[in-house]
């Protein structure tokens, strides 16, 4: 009588998606962070494209005829000064975005920095940037920008000024919100098994608790951004801004002193007013998405 050997059954293995597939599930889920995305996109191809193919040099006075409206020749129309409205609002465009990143990015890099050190050593350390922290905070940070934007001369105000002036204020913010998360994580088990396990404290930060930080951090950067464009849009509408680059305050700036409204001059204004709601509608749907998937308490489940 012939036994059967009978083999185990074979385990199907379960393969886990992707980040980027379960990036792109949760953007179908989450609309306000999916359309902020799209329309941030939408923006960065409208400039790359544009410095690709249209002549910037008519982005700056005396390049096109004046005050023509909107048409084959020139799409976005030109104003009072000769610039073609549709090379300024490229220009202007990247020239804005160039000021938020990089006021936001220095903005959140000071404030991780300044949030880590005060939360994990503490004692003097973290009384000495909690006390600066709530001193400035109630400073109005408008008031201390126009102030130092208008005592400057405007021969020297540039974009790097610009972006200079808004990230003076622009640390407390990252600093108070990683501070807090930094005081959390640094009670967790997995921390104590580190410091059991020898790992020095520069190890804990970067390979502990940074890691987990990560969403927070985009969530600072992206608000970061939001306030840097937005203080140099008020800047430049103030006419604080470098009058002869065509940031998209500036355009509203000239069309407002030269009375575009009631000289018929429509196409002037609203052409970077429209600009300047999509580019911070699309910041604030950003960073209210991940602001949502850095908070377990209200993210949406897979």
């Amino acid at each position: 009588m012939s036994t059967v050997a009978l083999s185990p059954p074979v385990e199907k293995s379960i393969e886990r998606p992707g980040s980027l597939v379960l990036f792109l599930r949760y953007l179908r889920r989450n609309k306000g962070l999916a359309l902020g995305v799209i329309i941030l996109l939408a923006l960065v191809a409208f400039t790359v494209i544009g410095l690709l193919t249209v002549n910037t040099k008519n982005a700056y006075p005396l390049s096109v005829a004046l005050k023509k409206p909107p048409s084959w020749k020139y799409p976005f129309g030109t104003d009072f000064f000769g610039r073609d409205l549709l090379a300024a609002m490229v220009v202007g465009m990247w020239q804005t975005a160039f000021i938020g990143v990089l006021a936001g990015g220095l903005g959140t890099l000071i404030g991780v920095f300044l949030g880590f050190i005060s939360a994990y050593f503490g004692r003097w350390i973290d009384g000495s940037i909690r006390t600066i922290c709530q001193i400035l905070t109630p400073i109005p940070v408008l008031l201390i920008q126009v102030v130092i934007a208008g005592s400057l001369d405007k021969r020297d105000v540039t974009i790097v000024t610009m972006a200079l002036i808004v990230v003076l204020l622009a640390w407390m913010g990252p600093t108070l919100v990683i501070r807090a998360q930094v005081l959390t994580m640094k009670e967790r088990q997995f921390v104590a098994v580190a410091k059991l396990s020898g790992v020095s404290d520069l190890g804990i930060i970067f390979k502990e608790i940074l890691p987990c930080l990560l969403p927070f951090i985009a969530a600072a950067f992206v608000a970061q951004v939001f306030v840097a464009v937005f203080a140099s849009f008020y800047l430049a509408v103030l006419g604080l801004g470098p009058l002869r680059e065509p940031l998209l305050g500036n355009i509203i700036w000239a069309a407002q002193s030269q009375g575009a409204f009631f000289n018929g001059w429509w196409w002037w204004p609203i052409i970077p007013s429209i600009a300047m709601i999509l580019i911070l509608g699309s910041l604030a749907l950003i960073n209210m998405g991940l602001d949502e998937l850095a908070n377990p308490r209200v993210r949406r489940s897979e």
